[in-house]
């Protein structure tokens, strides 16, 4: 008997923009990584932007990890080498476990669109009390391809072999029709 796939599942999900010059108005990066998870079925549960200060990142973040109805952070800026992108460093401590694959993918995939300066991507991600935490560059550019070409598949529960919905999630449970 061969199995039912699963259907699309869709995630609460929360944008943090880190920056020391822009505000909401010239957030291009949110805005985009907003209107890319509205078009792939999921929902903003929440939105704000923070200076670079590590301590601001963590309140944002640790309120958001502990709220039940929030699935998933993607936090775009800080992280890169200048002397203030300190993203990393904020959200790390926070981590339950960290997914080591995503920073790996996602420097070879953009290696093809910016070449050798991937390397000073820390871009990265984890998991902290049930929630994914993907941390990206503040480039639009950047989040687009972290976007197109690992978050959308991984946050899809139809995705196979494996997503990270059920974890998430937990695992689906068809309706009950009674009779």
């Amino acid at each position: 008997m061969a199995k039912t796939p699963s259907p699309f599942r869709p995630l609460n999900i929360n944008v943090l923009t880190v920056s020391d010059t822009r505000g909401l108005a010239e957030d291009t990066s949110g805005d985009a990584l907003i209107e890319m998870l509205k078009e792939a079925g999921h929902t903003l549960h929440d939105r704000a932007l923070v200076k670079d200060d590590v301590y601001a990142m963590r309140a944002v973040v640790s309120n958001w990890i502990t709220d039940e109805n929030a699935h998933v952070v993607l936090i775009t800026g800080g992280t890169g080498f200048y002397s203030r992108d300190s993203t990393p460093e904020a959200i790390i401590p926070l981590l339950d476990k960290q997914v080591d694959g995503f920073g790996e993918l996602f420097r070879q995939i953009s290696h093809e669109e910016i070449g050798t300066s991937t390397i000073q991507s820390r871009a990265l991600a984890g998991l902290a009390n049930k929630t994914l935490i993907f941390c990206l560059p503040g480039s639009t550019g950047a989040c687009r391809t972290a976007w197109n070409g690992i978050i959308k598949e991984q946050l899809d529960a139809r995705h196979r072999p494996c997503n990270f919905v059920t974890m998430l999630l937990g695992p689906y449970q068809p309706p009950v029709h009674e009779v």
